[in-house]
């Protein structure tokens, strides 16, 4: 039976639509750049909102979909799909209305898709039975995929009608996922009138989960009947390690008609937490298997991706380590490369999660997306930005070049400038947005074994955290490597997580006793190899156990001189010569050894 706050819900809606054609609008809003759309003080009956879904109707409507979670935040328990509407282009919102009530059961991963053709809706989602512990559903998950649809703009919907035969396979019983985010309708080609979304599942095989799959679910009959079509499958080793789990997939169409499918990375040894691919048959098949994205940084979870003309734009966090910062980057080679963070428009700093673009009107574009002050949770928001607000494109930035075999020439962000160093020239950089930004190349990530970085540096910051060189990812529970100053401490610190098999991370560090924040120039080499973590400035060492395992899987990768790779840090001092060996060398300065470096950064010339 629906709860007493659904009845009250829908009868609410329907004095609505009894009395005018339209809903009337809960409250009237400025034409803002952020508006709260769902929130659980605001909606009573709910205590959660989650996974945002943004379509424009063939008629112009907006129509903002969201999971509204009844008893707790939890991805199994009692959860709604709901709506609100708008007419003005997101100025202003109708109230929330119940599309498919779950009546203790888990309904959700809204997709929408308008078709254009008919100017019928479309809303492809996921059942569950429901659990009241909070906790996640219990594999093998009992999860089905369902669609439902209306033909009056969004105002009333059909029943749910479960497509389970049709688009989950016997194997596929595990795990099973629809979007979440919007799907499409094919424009071009042989094609034209496709209507197209993404899923992802899993097969669970003697006690355990034994591989992950991607998959576009298409219809050629205006959502009549739906088949699997192009599928990507990745196995789980027994270790429960594997390469990539490709999920919460968006599609968008690019201008030469192929189709570009982006995706959340979850946990895979890969690199990177964004992959993606590409169909040329409308669908049918992909090209290629996905591929993760090292350096597009961005925590695990999942984004969306439009088409604005011949650029691309993806919705997601830019933090590589948790998710906050929602920010919008751009592609203009139809998404072979995307902006770098630094140069994306950031939307809010507020923990950010979950979104949803759309094109509302021309020339403005919608994003729907969970944010918070203190919790991605708390609250769905609605941002209106005319396009001419987001970040330009911008120039290449200087570079300074990466001598070592195979090299490409670093980026030189912010304004660092050159000044002498111990071999020549070096770098200063300001404390502020100065740094050196390396492109990916698979030489870099140095896995399990043995390395050697080596660096000059100069400082006399009294406080702060002093980032010299990073390698990898950031936060608790990403590989990574770094040295950085720590004088408030009163010393220089280096750091080396790790992570072997399915979960475990491990950590060695070392530190000195003296902060070398004297304004001299120091020789620091970090070094791996018989066992132990070795720092030495100036051929003062300290040492501390290895702890085995990878360096560089599973997160986002990037290689920064004079700041963390997550930006909240930045170096005030200078640095010469950046070498690092994928081995352990007694002796980093003999002539000899940096021809073999995997990277040599001189840093005495700036160019373009």
């Amino acid at each position: 039976m629906p709860s007493a706050h659904r009845v009250r819900l829908r009868s609410l809606a329907a004095a609505a639509l009894l009395a005018s054609p339209l809903p009337a609008p809960a409250h009237a809003l400025p034409d803002s750049a952020r508006q709260v759309l769902f929130t659980a003080s605001e909606h009573p009956g709910y205590v959660c909102f989650r996974i945002p879904a943004l379509v424009r109707t063939r008629a112009g409507t907006l129509l903002a979909f969201a999971e509204g979670r009844v008893h707790d935040c939890g991805d199994a328990g009692d959860i709604d799909i709901v709506v609100r509407r708008s007419t003005d282009g997101g100025r202003t919102w109708g109230p929330l209305t119940v599309v498919t009530d779950g009546a203790g059961d888990t309904h959700g991963n809204p997709v929408p898709v308008v078709d254009r053709a008919t100017g019928r809706v479309l809303l492809a989602q996921t059942h569950n039975t429901g659990r009241g512990d909070g906790r996640a559903c219990s594999a093998p998950c009992d999860r089905t995929p369902h669609l439902q649809y209306s033909d009056d703009d969004g105002r009333t919907w059909s029943a749910p009608r479960d497509l389970g035969g049709a688009i989950r396979p016997p194997h596929w019983n595990s795990w099973y996922a629809t979007g979440p985010g919007h799907g499409i309708r094919l424009t071009r080609g042989r094609h034209a009138g496709r209507l197209v979304l993404g899923v992802n599942a899993e097969t669970w095989q003697d006690g355990r989960v034994t591989a992950n799959h991607a998959a576009l679910i298409v219809s050629d009959d205006h959502g009549a009947h739906w088949r699997v079509g192009a599928t990507d499958t990745w196995p789980v080793a027994a270790d429960r390690t594997y390469r990539q789990k490709p999920s919460e997939l968006t599609v968008t169409e690019r201008p030469d008609g192929s189709l570009l499918v982006s995706g959340r990375e979850q946990d895979g040894t890969d690199l990177g937490h964004r992959t993606q691919t590409v169909s040329r048959d409308g669908g049918d098949s992909f090209a290629a298997p996905f591929h993760a994205l090292p350096d597009l940084y961005a925590p695990q979870v999942q984004g969306s991706v439009l088409r604005l003309g011949d650029r691309l734009l993806l919705s997601c966090p830019g933090d590589p380590d948790r998710r906050r910062t929602m920010m919008l980057r751009s592609s203009y080679d139809g998404g072979r490369t995307w902006e770098s963070a630094d140069r994306g428009t950031v939307v809010t700093r507020d923990p950010s999660g979950y979104s949803d673009l759309a094109e509302i009107a021309p020339g403005t574009l919608g994003l729907l997306y969970e944010g918070g002050t203190a919790d991605a949770r708390e609250e769905i928001r609605f941002a209106r930005l005319p396009l001419d607000r987001l970040a330009p494109r911008r120039d290449p930035d200087p570079v300074t070049p990466d001598r070592a075999a195979g090299g490409r020439p670093a980026a030189v962000l912010g304004g660092a400038r050159e000044t002498d160093g111990v071999l020549g020239g070096a770098l200063a950089f300001d404390g502020t947005d100065d740094a050196v930004r390396l492109p990916y190349r698979a030489r870099l990530a140095l896995g399990t074994g043995d390395f050697t970085v080596s660096l000059h540096f100069r400082y006399t910051a009294a406080g702060g955290e002093q980032p010299m060189v990073w390698m990898g990812g950031v936060g608790d529970g990403q590989p990574q490597v770094w040295l950085r100053g720590e004088p408030g401490a009163g010393r220089l610190r280096a750091l080396m997580r790790v992570r072997e098999g399915a979960t475990s991370v491990r950590t060695a560090t070392v530190a000195t006793a003296d902060a070398y924040n004297d304004g001299r120039w120091h020789h620091a080499v970090l070094r791996r190899g018989a066992g132990r973590l070795t720092l030495a400035v100036d051929g003062r060492a300290v040492t501390a156990a290895d702890v085995p395992g990878s360096v560089s899987r599973t997160s986002p990768f990037g290689v920064h001189i004079g700041q963390r790779v997550d930006g909240r840090a930045f170096l005030t001092g200078a640095i010469d010569d950046v070498r690092v060996w994928n081995r352990a060398l007694a002796d980093p300065r003999t002539p000899w050894s940096a021809q073999d470096a995997v990277l040599w950064l001189p840093l005495d010339r700036v160019g373009r």
